[in-house]
């Protein structure tokens, strides 16, 4: 395992789940290094302090990001929108990986761009994938019982009080209402819906239907790639978790359904349901850390080349299943006969 000197830099670390995502990282890695970076130095510091590590203040409008000029590091996770593509230009010039969380399938034109333009710079890795892959990483893990797929369909529900701080609902806000359409895949074809056919109902883990909407994370890319799969719709209810009906704390939910010819031969429908009783934010913090460490070469091969990448084209799913298990999440697996 490599020895790693320059921490990795957290912005928008002070915010709830970059301060898990620092601490996930931490705890997977004690030796690790991290940096916590945000406009309000004082936050930063408040979070830093609980983890044992340094804090600086940074300014995504700024081409050098507003560090200082003999400031190095490892690796940067940029946990809100970076609207100027500042921090990866910083990350290209020094040639470290850039994770980013918060861009649509509509937007990642502006990192593919920056990767065409120096495709020798550094590793980028498009981690935009719902809660950086809390809901593709079990998917894809499941498909492997299957020898050929018809249709994946992913419901996930958000609780209304797990939304997270402002970054967190202006990413929702533009992803749900700046993009024209969302991307699906219908019969084979690449397909962008909206309207009366991106509604939908999410049916949640207690049995409750809710109204839902296709959603577009970077998920259908990624499981069209890995699947080939005819049929791919994401559908995301903003409502009441199952356990806060209960009366207990919100959750976070992803639901799973899989059709297609498992390997015995037999045509199958089968649900699987995937559960974490704290919400969104230990799942999201988990996925950006199991990115850094594999982008660094800490686990699973070594340090990632200069190139361009989804987490599912670096991660293997079983061991992200694995340490989802490990901090909290539940999966629960239905079968039924298609």
């Amino acid at each position: 395992m490599p020895s790693i000197q320059h921490p990795v830099l957290v912005i928008g670390g002070s915010g709830g789940v970059g301060a898990q995502a620092a601490a996930a990282i931490r705890r997977l890695h004690p030796g690790l290094p991290v940096t916590i970076a945000g406009r309000d130095l004082a936050k930063a510091r408040a979070v830093a302090d609980k983890l044992g590590v340094e804090a600086l203040a940074a300014d995504l409008s700024s081409p050098d990001l507003g560090l200082p000029s003999k400031a190095r590091f490892s690796a940067v996770i940029v946990f809100v929108k970076d609207d100027w593509s500042h921090a990866l230009r910083f990350a290209q010039r020094h040639g470290i990986p850039h994770l980013s969380v918060s861009s649509g399938a509509f937007e990642i034109g502006i990192e593919a761009a920056r990767f065409i333009h120096a495709p020798q710079a550094a590793p980028i890795v498009l981690a935009s994938q719902w809660l950086a892959g809390a809901a593709l990483f079990p998917t894809l893990d499941y498909a492997k019982a299957f020898r050929s797929i018809d249709t994946i369909h992913v419901g996930v529900l958000l609780d209304e009080q797990d939304m997270g701080g402002q970054a967190a609902l202006a990413d929702y806000e533009r992803i749900t209402q700046s993009g024209s359409a969302t991307l699906t895949l219908k019969d084979g074809r690449f397909a962008w819906i909206a309207g009366e056919e991106a509604k939908a109902w999410y049916h949640s883990v207690d049995g409750v239907e809710l109204p839902a909407t296709a959603y577009g994370p970077l998920d259908v890319l990624s499981l069209a790639t890995a699947t080939e799969a005819k049929n791919i719709r994401f559908d995301l209810a903003f409502d009441v978790s199952a356990s806060r009906r209960r009366g207990e704390p919100f959750s976070t939910e992803s639901v799973i359904a899989i059709k297609g010819v498992l390997h015995s031969g037999e045509r199958a429908m089968r649900r699987y349901e995937v559960v974490h009783p704290q919400g969104q934010a230990p799942l999201t913090a988990l996925g950006v850390a199991l990115a850094t460490e594999r982008a660094l070469g800490l686990a699973g091969g070594e340090a990632l080349e200069p190139g361009l990448y989804f987490p599912d084209g670096i991660i293997d799913a079983a061991y992200c299943v694995a340490r989802m298990k490990e901090f909290g999440a539940t999966f629960t697996e239905i079968k039924a006969n298609g």
